[in-house]
């Protein structure tokens, strides 16, 4: 019985904090993926039950975005959000069949790619830069997007770094409007993503409802504290967490 407590009271924490990160700069399945893994859920179970515990949050930042939402410079709004349910449900496809032997095999290596994401996502953005003149070609765009959607229905980690830098190649330049459309893409391959994993019975709802009060809370403290805490910090703690994490799964 106290070890079933013990083990709720991680999930439960790993939950805020999770959506704590993820509302200041990402990086929350770093901590729900573990969690519920050790609370002994099965490795691709858990992937899919943290997501969608954490989809809240995406919605969330998507309406508190909206003011900022328009369609990127080098597709359309429609254009856009097929291309994400097409990506992320094919992601989801994906997660789905693979084996938990196998995704158990591959979570150190996303956790350390996602990682090095966070690390060098400011030098990649940067490297990347165009002058606001220039911007890829649509199908530039529909084709990086379309990849970008796949990796975040698999797999969630370090998906708002990889849509930034997207969003840069494309050519956009606003950084309100950047992280609307971020938030926006987010929230719906996730969306389309979660309704696959549930249709497969792969959500474990009753860890998600737990997970639900936590996330929903940490999201606002997220948010707030993400004001006052600089924004490096917050990055090198994230990298920081997923370096070990990483580091504990490759044992």
């Amino acid at each position: 019985m106290t070890d079933d407590l013990l083990t709720s009271a991680l999930v439960i924490a790993a939950a805020f904090f999770g959506a704590a990160l993820n509302a200041a700069a990402g990086g929350g399945s770093f901590l729900t993926l573990p969690a519920l893994i050790y609370a002994g859920v099965p490795p691709v179970a858990a992937n899919a039950t943290g997501a969608t515990a954490l989809l809240p949050g995406y919605l969330a930042s998507t309406w508190g975005f909206r003011e900022d939402l328009g369609r990127p410079r080098a597709m359309g709004m429609a254009a856009l959000m097929l291309v994400c349910l097409v990506g992320g449900g094919i992601g989801a496809g994906l997660l789905i069949a693979t084996s938990n032997h196998a995704f158990r095999t591959l979570v150190p290596w996303l956790l350390l790619f996602a990682t090095a994401l966070f690390a060098f996502g400011p030098a990649l953005l940067r490297l990347i830069g165009r002058h606001p003149e220039e911007h890829a070609s649509g199908l530039q765009a529909m084709t990086g997007l379309f990849a970008v959607s796949v990796y975040g229905g698999y797999f969630n980690g370090g998906l708002g770094v990889l849509l930034l830098a997207l969003l840069t190649l494309i050519g956009e330049v606003n950084l309100n409007r950047m992280n609307a459309l971020k938030n926006a893409i987010s929230a719906v391959l996730t969306l389309f993503a979660v309704g696959i994993y549930a249709a497969a019975g792969t959500v474990r709802w009753g860890w998600a409802a737990l997970m639900l009060p936590a996330v929903l809370l940490g999201g606002y403290v997220g948010a707030r504290l993400a004001r006052r805490i600089p924004r490096e910090v917050m990055r090198w703690s994230i990298v920081g967490i997923g370096l070990v994490m990483s580091a504990l799964f490759f044992r």
